[in-house]
């Protein structure tokens, strides 16, 4: 079903489905019990655009730290357990805003009962996660490998397990690391049911692999109108997954806000440090709030020219560079003066101003 006709689930003060804007997610990879590690870590995923955070809570004493965690943060919390349905439980007492299990290995029908009580009392969604690699042995065996129709079966029955407990306030996560399998789950799944969908690539690997890997796979998936929350996977620094999110997202014209960064791939006309100089505008941009296009590019030549869709754009030449506008040349500056020259035009844009 496309985002715009999902049901909407409100986790915290946010939402997902319904038409809502696709939210990023991302989860912490502190001990949860080091409580002013993670809060720490989830204030630089708030500063860098996280939305949602995930925190594993695989012992009582993590649960106990939630408490603690929320009041010092700002964004939702979501209590991520495995095995043991009594952390379920205690993560939702201590105020946990979404609990992510996998309802085929918390227990049998009574913990998975209890931890839907708990929830149904509090009124806290649950996410039903299904990954390729907990895929059932008699799904294995009835498809004949692990096979998107097996992971969607699979998910599809732990949904009616929860609803056959008279509680609906559901997400459904569906991951493989198989990019391919990956999408074709979600195209299944969307088309059997309304439930909003958490969507990413498990174990995508480093940042780049793992990035190229995320932008394909949640490309192809999120183009079709498939999913209402995303979090990228990646073996690393939890803010790249943001910074990925964001960038992918901001592709598929999902998301607006900020600055982008565009450069050219450098060639033989190159007199500058290139490389360097868009890596140090990238840096730079992270906490400028406008929605802008920067061009960043190498040769005073062809640079106007191919800057002229971006909003503005600097380009290099031999002891000199350009600051460009719309194509347009509006000041010559030396070279070591390209990054300074284009924060303060940045700093005091006005985008009504003439050309």
């Amino acid at each position: 079903m496309h985002r715009e006709h999902t049901r909407s689930i409100r986790i915290g003060d946010r939402a997902i489905g319904g038409g809502s804007p696709v939210l990023i997610q991302s989860m912490t990879n502190t001990r949860t019990e080091d409580i002013e590690g993670t809060i720490r870590q989830i204030h630089r995923l708030e500063k860098a655009g996280c939305e949602i955070v995930r925190c594993t809570v695989p012992t009582l004493e993590a649960a106990e730290a939630i408490r603690e965690i929320k009041k010092q943060i700002s964004i939702p919390l979501v209590a991520d357990i495995h095995f043991d349905y009594r952390m379920a439980i205690a993560a939702i007492e201590n105020g946990a805003d979404k609990i992510r299990i996998n309802p085929g290995n918390i227990g049998g029908w009574e913990q998975v009962a209890a931890v839907v009580q708990a929830a149904k009392e509090r009124e806290i969604p649950i996410r039903v996660g299904v990954n390729s690699g907990s895929l059932e042995k008699e799904l294995i065996e009835k498809y004949g490998g692990v096979t998107a129709e097996g992971i969607v079966e699979s998910a599809l029955d732990k949904v009616r397990m929860i609803e056959a407990l008279d509680y609906c306030n559901l997400v459904i996560s569906i991951k493989s690391s198989d990019v391919m399998m990956c999408i074709k789950a979600h195209e299944l799944l969307a088309g059997q049911t309304d439930y909003p969908l958490h969507v990413g690539i498990t174990e995508s690997g480093t940042l780049l692999s793992g990035s190229i890997k995320s932008a394909v796979g949640l490309g192809v998936i999120l183009y079709q109108g498939i999913g209402d929350t995303v979090r990228v996977s990646l073996t690393g620094d939890p803010v790249e997954e943001i910074k990925a999110a964001r960038l992918i997202l901001r592709a598929l014209g999902l998301r607006r806000g900020g600055i982008e960064v565009v450069s050219c791939p450098t060639c033989g006309r190159t007199k500058i440090d290139l490389i360097g100089l868009a890596g140090q505008v990238e840096q730079m941009v992270e906490d400028i709030p406008l929605d802008l296009k920067v061009a960043v590019m190498g040769c005073a030549v062809n640079g106007p020219g191919e800057a002229r869709e971006a909003d503005i754009g600097i380009a290099g030449g031999q002891g000199e560079g350009l600051l460009i506008r719309k194509g347009k040349i509006i000041k010559k500056v030396a070279e070591d003066q390209l990054l300074a020259a284009l924060r303060e035009e940045l700093l005091n844009w006005d985008s009504g101003q003439d050309l």
